[in-house]
């Protein structure tokens, strides 16, 4: 799925959004990441809500974000409120919805200049 032809330069943003990949400006990435508009955060290893934890809300919380989108896979899945609870208590905002409308709300959100972080599973994790 094409997402944008034409996205204003200056941040980091998403080309394209598959099941299995996304394409970040002109890198493929096929392991879950983690984008700010100034920074990727390859191999994020987390690809299924249940194993969102300490260690892996805190590299989301470490990008200093106002809002996170967290993309769980080709289906919106929730994860336990615990880890939604984790951001909230920080005073971060956090979107959950399927990868798709994650990549396309991020460019948007990114867009105008938010400090957005799009924290998306792939569920598959090459060895």
């Amino acid at each position: 799925m094409q997402l944008s032809h034409d996205l204003p330069e200056g941040f980091l943003f998403f080309r394209r959004c598959a099941d299995d990949s996304a394409t970040i400006v002109d890198r493929v990435v096929a392991r879950s990441f983690l984008l700010a508009p100034d920074r990727l955060v390859e191999d994020w290893p987390v690809f299924d809500v249940s194993q969102l934890d300490d260690a892996a809300i805190e590299a989301i919380v470490a990008l200093e974000p106002e809002v996170v989108l967290l993309g769980t896979g080709p289906r919106q899945v929730f994860p336990p409120a615990s880890a939604r609870a984790a951001l909230l208590r920080r005073g971060i905002g956090v979107e959950v919805m399927n990868n798709a409308a994650a990549c396309r709300t991020y460019n948007l959100l990114a867009g105008e200049g938010r400090r957005v972080v799009a924290a998306i599973m792939l569920p598959t994790q090459a060895a």
